[in-house]
């Protein structure tokens, strides 16, 4: 009786060691998680006097603390167009037999780093962020041919650059699991860019000399971005499965 007993007590604990196995499984979080989002981005206050909403993307990537991933460092690396203008140019000594087009971009680089603290279920992850970084606001003008092909002729007509920092949150839906997931990631965040100079459509004016006269704005340069994209778990030794 007692060695039947002992055999029982052994499968049961065998038992309960395969279900904690397959729930570290699932909560475990992988090595590093690599991702890219499609940001829309929304001026706030003094900003929204001057620019409407852009686009852009957001590169990420992020390191668990912990092997449940409670808490992670979060590092993101993107842009937005806030701003374009496009016309058609003729070039002097040749009239307008070849034509080329002017196109003119309002950008905003930045990038952060900071905590991402999260709740990990099974097959949803809400979180939050914070993050310090920079943001830098600058203008180019490229020419093109009419078909959209790049020439070589690019330049910057303006920049400005500030320190950054936010705030952010989201929620990640697992469309895959496995040693490498892939998540849906809907989230926003708040760039705090404080007072900087910057140019919008219509503030380059081509004189007639061929000169060109800027007006920039100087102005607080706040918004909210919103973005929809996808992250891939870069998987652990395989000892971790």
């Amino acid at each position: 009786m007692l060695s039947r007993a002992t055999v029982l007590t052994m499968l049961a604990l065998v038992s309960i060691s395969s279900n904690l196995a397959g729930q570290e499984d699932w909560f475990a979080r992988p090595r590093a998680d690599v991702g890219v989002n499609f940001i829309l981005s929304d001026p706030v206050g003094e900003f929204d006097h001057f620019v409407g909403m852009g686009a852009g993307a957001d590169f990420f990537g992020r390191l668990p603390m912990d092997p449940m991933g409670f808490l992670s460092l979060r590092a993101d690396l993107g842009f937005l167009i806030y701003g374009y203008e496009s016309q058609r140019v003729c070039f002097e000594g040749v009239g307008c037999r070849v034509q080329a087009r002017l196109q003119t971009t309002n950008n905003i680089f930045f990038g952060g780093i900071g905590p991402e603290l999260a709740i990990p279920l099974e097959r949803a992850r809400p979180y939050v962020h914070a993050f310090v970084g920079f943001s830098y606001f600058n203008t180019t003008s490229s020419l093109e041919d009419l078909w959209g092909n790049d020439s070589d002729f690019n330049t910057e007509n303006y920049g400005d650059g500030t320190m950054s920092w936010g705030l952010g949150g989201g929620l990640e839906m697992n469309l895959r699991q496995g040693r490498v997931p892939i998540d849906l990631n809907l989230g926003f965040r708040y760039h705090r860019n404080g007072r900087v100079e910057y140019l919008t459509k219509g503030d380059i004016v081509d004189n007639p000399d061929g000169s060109v006269t800027m007006y920039p704005v100087s102005s607080e340069a706040n918004l909210m971005a919103y973005h929809i994209g996808v992250s891939i778990g870069i998987p652990r030794g395989r000892d971790h499965y």
